[in-house]
């Protein structure tokens, strides 16, 4: 892929909803990145510095990027999903790709749900990184001593600095 090229997107069917995905690179690793609150896989290159730091990641691993249902470019939907719903949306692009485990990058609002899938499916997940998360937020707590049938255990660490 060029310098100037840019991944294709394409559309994994979850439920009755169609999910879009890019996905840069082909190493051994599958990194997903799971998006905060506002997702769209083909606006975000316009962001400074997004499409080099994909890049720099698809020199050794496999990179999905997203859009939550009912943003950018997957089909609408009606309310807000659950977390649980999501997680199928990241299950069915794994699936599409036939990825069998992946590391799930999360961000801001993105993070509890990485948690929450690595801890659902300890064998599908590689490991779970979050930036930007919220120790605060209410779904937390129940994910932080959340054990999965598979013995994955999930802690949350907090770093906070004050002024």
């Amino acid at each position: 892929m060029s310098d100037f090229e840019l991944p294709v997107t394409r559309y994994a069917q979850s439920g009755d909803i169609n999910i879009a995905y890019q996905v840069m690179g082909n190493g051994p690793v599958d990194i997903i990145m799971v998006p905060g609150f506002i997702s769209h896989v083909e606006f975000m290159h316009e962001m400074i510095g997004y499409t080099s730091f994909l890049r720099r990641l698809s020199a050794f691993a496999r990179v999905v990027t997203f859009d939550k249902r009912g943003q950018g470019l997957s089909d609408r939907a009606h309310g807000i999903a659950p977390l649980e719903q999501r997680m199928d949306d990241v299950r069915a692009i794994m699936d599409e790709i036939r990825s069998q485990r992946a590391v799930l990058f999360g961000f801001s609002e993105g993070c509890p749900m990485s948690i929450l899938f690595a801890a659902t499916y300890p064998n599908a997940s590689r490991k779970s990184s979050s930036s930007g998360a919220s120790p605060d937020l209410p779904i937390m707590p129940a994910i932080s001593k959340r054990e999965s049938a598979g013995g994955c255990r999930i802690g949350v660490r907090a770093t906070a600095s004050t002024p």
